[in-house]
């Protein structure tokens, strides 16, 4: 669809918007399919272009969440390998949705001692145990010859060896233009380059400006979906909008 045919449904009055999302990231439009594959009239609007912000400034790993695993262990926290186990179920719907996407990868992680090496082994192990039929492969203990041949670059002095295991690795900016286009099929409404800035409140519908368009349909959720890498936060009182 042209971006004026776009512009001119997002403004048009007529049913409400049952959703707006504002931030068109990894966040904003994950919410989006999820509302339109529902039924929900939905739409988005992104202030610049999709994954701009912190969307594109990502690891670029599909992983289960290695270093919450460590915090479950240091700080006692079982709640944290619950999030390690979610974010391996994703991880696997990931790898299996998008595959031309998201794919696994090779690591090592290099020891320096014999406690890294035990310590890492040992985690990692812990690691594989979550993922159960999600694991992507084994982790293994390398000795030191087999880790700098594995790793030619590597520093020598004080090595021990290294543990190998898999993860996933994926193109975050090529997917969230991918979640755009199945939000788009799913008949969710999405332009850029629109800004919001306000909501108006009362008697009047509330709108999302940008320059003189407005979305004049009344919308009973909205939900900001702005990252860490946003310039500045959406207006103030967005939170209770509705």
């Amino acid at each position: 669809m042209e971006r004026v045919e776009v512009l001119r449904q997002l403004g048009q009055e007529g049913a409400p918007w049952d959703v707006l999302i504002i931030g068109g990231g990894a966040t904003g439009l994950g919410a989006a399919v999820e509302a339109a594959s529902r039924g929900l009239r939905t739409a988005l609007v992104e202030r610049f272009d999709f994954a701009k912000g912190t969307s594109s400034r990502s690891t670029k790993l599909v992983h289960g969440g290695v270093r919450y695993l460590q915090q479950a262990v240091s700080d006692f926290d079982p709640g944290q390998l619950k999030v390690v186990r979610e974010a391996l179920r994703e991880r696997k719907l990931m790898l299996q949705n998008a595959p031309h996407l998201a794919h696994c990868r090779h690591f090592l992680v290099p020891c320096f001692s014999l406690f890294e090496s035990l310590y890492f082994s040992a985690g990692l192990k812990i690691y594989d145990w979550l993922a159960g039929s999600m694991r992507l492969g084994r982790s293994h203990l390398l000795s030191r010859s087999e880790a700098l041949a594995a790793l030619p670059t590597l520093t020598r002095e004080g090595v021990t060896g290294a543990v190998s295991y898999e993860d996933g690795q994926f193109d975050d900016t090529r997917y969230c233009v991918s979640l755009v286009k199945t939000f788009c099929d799913a008949g969710g409404e999405v332009a850029n380059y629109l800004e919001v800035a306000g909501f108006e409140r009362g008697l009047r519908p509330i709108g999302a400006w940008s320059i003189s368009m407005t979305l004049s349909s009344i919308c009973q959720p909205a939900s900001s979906s702005y990252g860490p890498g946003s310039s500045r936060p959406p207006p103030s009182r967005l939170a209770s909008a509705g």
